[in-house]
């Protein structure tokens, strides 16, 4: 699941340099597939239940599922990318938030936040924790920068499937909930408006918006659980040469 994690944020890195006005979420879905299938993964998303795109392209109130379209970028948008790449039968699965050009304070703020919530969340992936405790975590982060969490959408685990159990809500109760055990691999994805937290589904049937029309954000990261502590296997928020340091320190390990 880490080596699909490398392609997966391979493919962000490049995502981001194509992410600035005047480019359609279309070209940027086109560019993800030739990516993930030139480093030999597949996009997860592509057929998923009847989804025709290799990525979520989620502008502004959009939350998550947009398939990507004609839709093009302006200056000061922002654009949920949610991937998922498959390599040899195991699932990664990330998201991030971009900025699209200068964005404004309050899409700043929504950034921030929902970031730092899905950071704290990571950290209480320890074995012995509740999910509660993670959940509760990025719910206290979140609402503590003025933020909403949608509640009606959740994570998940992952695996050799896209979507296993348990769910991941992004709100709860500290020591509440399943029991989480080494060996487990959660997608860890608070999803968050500036506005209310209401959602509603738009008329494709796939694209979740925010009901009040507020600006949304989506963060995501795989996350394994280790008697070592929390292992991020989509690590987007690491420089590159880290993160290779950090693939070559485990093939090092795997391999003696």
């Amino acid at each position: 699941m880490a080596h699909a994690g490398e392609i997966l944020v391979a493919t962000l890195e490049e995502l981001e340099k194509r992410i600035k006005p005047g480019v359609s979420t279309e070209a940027l879905d086109a560019a993800a597939e030739r990516f993930i299938r030139s480093r030999g993964g597949i996009p997860t998303f592509k057929g998923y239940r009847g989804f025709p795109g290799s990525i979520c392209s989620s502008p502004n109130a959009m939350v998550v599922h947009g398939i990507p379209g004609a839709y093009s970028l302006k200056d000061g948008d922002i654009l949920s990318v949610d991937v998922g790449v498959t390599l040899d039968g195991w699932v990664a699965d990330a998201a991030r938030t971009f900025g699209v050009g200068e964005i404004g304070a309050e899409a700043k703020n929504l950034l921030a936040g929902t970031e730092a919530a899905l950071q704290a969340g990571v950290a209480e992936c320890v074995a012995g924790n509740r999910m509660g405790d993670l959940s509760s975590a990025i719910q206290t982060t979140a609402e503590a920068a003025g933020l909403s969490v949608v509640r009606s959408l959740v994570g998940h685990g992952i695996g050799r499937n896209m979507h296993e159990d348990p769910q991941v809500p992004n709100y709860g109760k500290p020591g509440k909930g399943p029991l989480l055990e080494e060996g487990m691999v959660l997608a860890v994805e608070p999803m968050t408006t500036a506005g209310r937290a209401g959602v509603r589904v738009g008329a494709d049937g796939w694209a979740i918006y925010s009901e009040d029309s507020s600006l949304a954000a989506h963060f995501e990261f795989t996350v394994a659980i280790t008697a070592e502590g929390p292992i991020v296997l989509t690590p987007w928020h690491l420089p590159r040469a880290q993160r290779a340091s950090r693939a070559a320190g485990e093939r090092a390990a795997a391999a003696g």
